[in-house]
């Protein structure tokens, strides 16, 4: 029975207060979103051309594809810094097959197959490697994926001797350049990874033994769920996805430069999954919010630089933004 000396006020406020934070940790990243486009509406020129939704799609999709790895792992407890290293890795391995000269000319489309396919495999079986220093020797994940963070683009500057590899390949670079019913290839790999790792998330035993594991670990382990397989899976796919996302940055720039392919990535993709809702603590797997969440850091990015402010500032925006959407997610955790 409600104490009639205590305004109602004062028992409805923190109840208020409670729902607004939450719905704001849940909404927030589409609001914002949203506010983007309509600011760039009134104050950017040609914003709804095509040109520039495709300049903005194009540019987005590698944040995308890392960062759905980067969900999934973040959902377990996890982190993994070594993504922008392994698309550095994928990215010197790719020009390195298709352009070997042994190739005949007919044997090309095996070589190109292979480009795509053994980087891909590689970066997969290095984010296993992180794994496996996470469960196997139980190093803490950050310190784990700091190995290959900093050795992976040494290996990837090794493996090129430092040289800028550059190439013109129509047929491996038709998974950045090519288009399909006119949507750039690289947007359809980005939509299809996104499903499949939405449907992953949300209707799968897979994905439920994700979101207990990054729970409450040890109660999952206690339940007979198998925590280390569940961690190996998630690392893996992101090695994978960031090996992927490498090879579409070298198809779309006709280069590979092991000092630049990369860099940085795993700041955008940490940022989009924070934005977008997914809890850094782990125990929540936000798919959708982590593309609204990429969205929002590019626009962001081509904001700022469509009128005239210096790229740097993006980058102060960008951990604003981290800084504002963890805090909601901890207040709206304690309401």
């Amino acid at each position: 029975m409600t104490n009639p000396q205590v305004p109602i006020s004062t028992i409805e406020a923190p109840r208020a207060r409670g729902g607004f934070l939450l719905y704001a940790s849940r909404y927030g990243t589409l609001v914002a979103f949203l506010a983007l486009v309509a600011l760039n509406i009134a104050i950017t020129p040609n914003f709804l051309s095509m040109q520039t939704l495709t300049v903005n799609l194009t540019q987005v999709a590698t944040i995308v594809i890392v960062a759905t790895g980067m969900t999934l792992v973040i959902a377990t407890g996890g982190i993994d810094l070594s993504v922008g290293s392994l698309m550095a890795i994928a990215g010197a391995i790719a020009p390195m097959i298709f352009m070997h000269p042994a190739w005949p000319a007919g044997m090309m489309p095996i070589a190109v197959t292979l480009a795509i396919l053994v980087p891909v495999a590689v970066a997969a079986v290095l984010g296993l490697f992180n794994g496996m220093l996470i469960t196997r020797y139980g190093i803490q994940p950050i310190i784990a994926t700091l190995v290959l963070f900093i050795a992976g683009r040494g290996i990837a500057q090794v493996m090129t001797n430092g040289n800028l590899q550059v190439f013109r390949n129509d047929s491996f670079q038709f998974i950045a350049m090519g288009k399909i019913a006119g949507i750039p290839t690289q947007v359809i790999l980005m939509m299809i990874i996104v499903v499949i790792a939405w449907a992953v998330t949300r209707y799968t035993v897979i994905g439920r033994q994700i979101i207990a594991v990054g729970g409450n670990e040890r109660a999952a382990r206690l339940a007979g769920l198998p925590v280390k397989r569940v961690k190996l899976y998630v690392y893996m796919i992101s090695g994978a996805l960031a090996g992927l996302a490498g090879l579409v940055v070298i198809a779309r720039n006709s280069a590979s430069d092991a000092n630049l392919v990369g860099l940085g990535m795993e700041l955008d993709a940490i940022a989009a999954v924070a934005v977008g809702g997914t809890l850094l603590a782990g125990g929540r797997a936000n798919v959708i919010g982590t593309v609204l969440g990429a969205f929002v850091i590019q626009l962001v990015r081509y904001t700022l630089l469509a009128n005239g402010v210096p790229d740097a500032a993006a980058l102060i925006v960008k951990a604003g933004l981290i800084v504002f959407a963890v805090y909601l997610q901890q207040r709206a955790d304690k309401s």
